[in-house]
């Protein structure tokens, strides 16, 4: 991927999360798209992992659908095959993503636990949704980076 293609891909996330679409779903189907893979599949697989794993205070659901879209390219489809070039992206991607805003846990990166009707509130009175669209292009845009690098 070129520089220009990592650049769509950000803006499909953020297009894709603009229209309704929530965090994991939007990050891996934009990634997919980018991989020529289009699949109504893709964000139902997503879609529990959205909004800190299902509201249960756990990993951004952005950057577990950049695991997702990480694993779509690199993963393994047998068993035998190796799993260290998906796993070696996926922790790069962790690394950098907490890095750039300083965790990776849903209910830490908004301040609020989605899980509760007073953290629902908050996420509403306060627009998070703001920085959830940050992150979710973000995280696509590291992903597609660490995807471009490693296929060379």
């Amino acid at each position: 991927m070129e520089t220009q293609q990592i650049a769509d891909v950000r803006k499909s996330a953020e297009d894709a999360f603009a229209s309704g679409l929530y965090c994991a779903e939007s990050v891996v189907v934009s990634l997919a798209r980018a991989q020529g893979i289009e699949s109504e599949l893709l964000p139902r697989v997503a879609t529990a992992f959205c909004s800190g794993m299902a509201r249960t205070c756990g990993t951004c659901g952005a950057l577990t659908g950049a695991i997702m879209g990480i694993s779509l390219a690199l993963g393994r489809s047998k068993p035998g095959e190796p799993v260290q070039p998906s796993y070696t992206a996926t922790q790069r991607l962790v690394r950098e993503f907490e890095a750039e805003f300083g965790h990776r846990d849903c209910h830490v990166l908004l301040g609020c636990d989605l899980g509760t009707a007073q953290g629902q509130a908050t996420f509403r009175e306060k627009q998070l949704g703001l920085r959830c669209a940050n992150y979710t292009a973000k995280a696509a845009e590291i992903a597609a980076r660490i995807l471009s690098e490693a296929n060379g």
